[in-house]
């Protein structure tokens, strides 16, 4: 779980604690419900963050303070740990305190899977998305299939585009769901392929295994959890919070 202090629209979120527990503590709690895990570790660049970690029970590793996203982070948290090159890593963001463990087994087995029937060198996640969400946000990363389950693309766009309006009954729409699983040799090789062209024109890193040609499994999930991107969405997640705990 990649955790840092640094976020642009809400500094310091990881450690953000109005329900009695750090965020982190939420994620990390969602994570451990995954079946397929072995072992779950947090990886920051903050003493703050790894001294949290380690105090409700959470192994914690501390990285560079350069990287500039969760998989550069994660790569170099994997070395420190001695991972062997066969081992699955699995990758899940540091702000997601609602995730669906399940979710996580899902994108593990779509990679097993995967690299049996079409190659694939990478797992996701997709969740259909309901009537509430609108296929026009680009903070919503859209992501389409091809008949192998493995992805086409992914972007901020409305994809597919409809020429004909698609019936009301139907969500055609696949949200991607941030959580990615690969081989610790993978995630090396990764690490080494410089940036694309699409990956910079949508800002989505994901982007560039395929422009590299690597193949992404994807795992069909339903899942309404999102992560937490500023204070007012701590907010609401504090409500739904203390509204199950009523419960």
């Amino acid at each position: 779980i990649p955790a840092r202090m640094a976020s642009t629209r809400f500094p310091g979120k990881v450690l953000a604690s109005a329900t009695g527990r750090p965020l982190i503590q939420h994620v990390y709690e969602a994570v451990c419900g995954a079946s397929s895990l072995s072992r779950v570790v947090v990886a920051t660049d903050d003493q703050r963050v790894a001294a949290a970690a380690r105090a409700f029970g959470a192994e914690a590793v501390m990285t560079a303070d350069h990287h500039r996203n969760g998989t550069s982070r994660i790569g170099e948290a994997a070395s420190i740990l001695g991972l062997a090159d066969d081992q699955l890593v699995v990758n899940v963001q540091g702000d997601e305190p609602e995730l669906d463990p399940r979710a996580i087994d899902a994108a593990v087995k779509a990679l097993v899977e995967g690299e049996l029937s079409c190659g694939a060198v990478v797992g996701t996640v997709a969740s259909p998305m309901d009537a509430t969400e609108d296929p026009g946000n680009p903070n919503i990363v859209k992501i389409v299939r091809d008949r192998s389950d493995c992805a086409l693309y992914f972007s901020r766009a409305c994809i597919p585009h409809f020429r004909e309006a698609p019936s009301p009954r139907s969500q055609p729409y696949l949200r991607h769901v941030g959580i990615y699983v690969y081989r610790k040799s993978f995630l090396d090789r990764y690490l080494r392929l410089p940036p694309t062209p699409l990956e910079q024109a949508e800002q989505l890193e994901q982007l560039r295994m395929l422009e590299h040609g690597h193949k992404i499994a994807v795992a069909e999930h339903p899942t309404s959890h999102t992560g937490i991107d500023t204070p007012e969405q701590y907010e609401q997640f504090v409500r739904r919070w203390n509204a199950r705990a009523l419960h």
